[in-house]
């Protein structure tokens, strides 16, 4: 059970400063020290949004990944990366994100770099988690197997998406151990195509899936995971249902399962009853696909419908989603509305 009722949390993303979307296109005009200096100035950025809007859980804003999970394939051998996309024009879609050949054993020798990005984000917030009056907890999130399984394409040693997922399994369980090992006490293993395909797939065989990537470090650090619909420039890839992922994915074993709820007006939200039997429900209040920005008084109202069905000591409040694909004038302002919101049902129920 979390430390706070009704902490502020988010899934890992963060909108890109224009800054360093154009530094992206020009790399090869930067030295390694211009670089350095890139990644470290776009992290205070992303933490200067997240600390001043007042969240209790912050990231590093995923701000050196190209994306979510597409940059972990610079870190694998034994994959050719596509050197191109396969479609440029038309509406934006996954289609547009091209799928790599495996042309040897699949490895990481140099690990999937997110203990390195942990590791940048205490140092960058250093000063705050040395305030003893700071209760602001840092969080990693990596891409799971199956959803990393999505972009690499099956050959003679790997037959399907699922032989490759049990390969990546091994090397995204080292990565989560090393971050144990790094002081991370608080990790989302972010498995979206889970929830995607679960319609279509046997939703008991991605739960031992994540619960054999998961397995040493269960107990040693709070873990949650994300199961939503999709984000590909604000458009959803699966079935937005969470039927066909229950009961199923009540034996998944984090300490928090976060929802995405928002863009899907609520539908649903008697769920979060039944997960909260078993473990803490992180509920998306805030459409990371719209460009409505949530007021106040609405975020609060939100938060009492769902205290209508799980105990304020089981949830938490986040966007549905990873930030990214939203503009970053709007994910400002929906972060502060966000948590302007949640504390204004905090101090009702303290007062109660």
């Amino acid at each position: 059970m979390q430390s706070q009722p009704l902490r502020t949390t988010v899934i890992g993303s963060y909108p890109f400063p224009g800054w360093l979307e154009f530094a992206c296109h020009h790399l090869d005009q930067f030295g390694s020290e211009d670089r350095c200096e890139l990644q470290d100035d776009a992290v205070i950025a992303a933490i200067h949004d997240q600390v001043t809007a007042g969240l209790d859980v912050i990231t590093d804003g995923e701000q050196t990944r190209l994306d979510f999970n597409l940059s972990f394939y610079g870190f694998l051998h034994g994959i050719e990366l596509e050197p191109a996309q396969p479609r440029r024009f038309g509406p934006p879609a996954h289609d547009q994100r091209g799928k790599h050949k495996i042309i040897g054993e699949l490895a990481a020798p140099r690990g999937l770099g997110v203990v390195e990005e942990f590791e940048r984000l205490q140092r960058l917030t250093q000063s705050k988690i040395q305030n003893p009056k700071s209760k602001i907890a840092l969080k990693a999130s990596v891409p799971g197997p199956y959803t990393l399984s999505g972009r690499l394409l099956p050959n003679a040693n790997y037959p399907d998406r699922f032989a490759i997922t049990e390969a990546l399994l091994l090397l995204v369980r080292k990565e989560l151990e090393d971050l144990v090992a790094a002081g991370c006490q608080e990790i989302t293993v972010d498995e979206p195509s889970m929830s995607c395909y679960a319609h279509r797939e046997d939703p008991y065989r991605f739960v031992d899936i994540f619960n054999r990537t998961i397995a040493p470090i269960v107990g040693q650090c709070r873990l949650s995971t994300h199961a939503c619909f999709g984000n590909y420039k604000g458009h959803a890839v699966g079935l937005r249902s969470y039927k066909p992922m229950y009961p199923a994915f009540l034996d998944i074993k984090v300490d928090e399962m976060h929802l995405e709820m928002a863009s899907r007006e609520f539908s649903e939200l008697e769920i979060i009853a039944t997960i909260a039997e078993r473990m803490d429900v992180a509920v998306g209040i805030i459409d990371v696909k719209s460009y409505y920005i949530e007021p106040v008084d609405e975020v609060a109202r939100r938060v009492r419908a769902c205290l209508q069905y799980a105990p304020a000591e089981r949830l938490s409040f986040a966007p549905d989603c990873g930030l990214s694909q939203t503009a970053r004038w709007a994910a400002k302002q929906k972060l502060v509305n966000m948590v302007a919101g949640v504390k204004q049902v905090r101090a009702e129920l303290n007062s109660a």
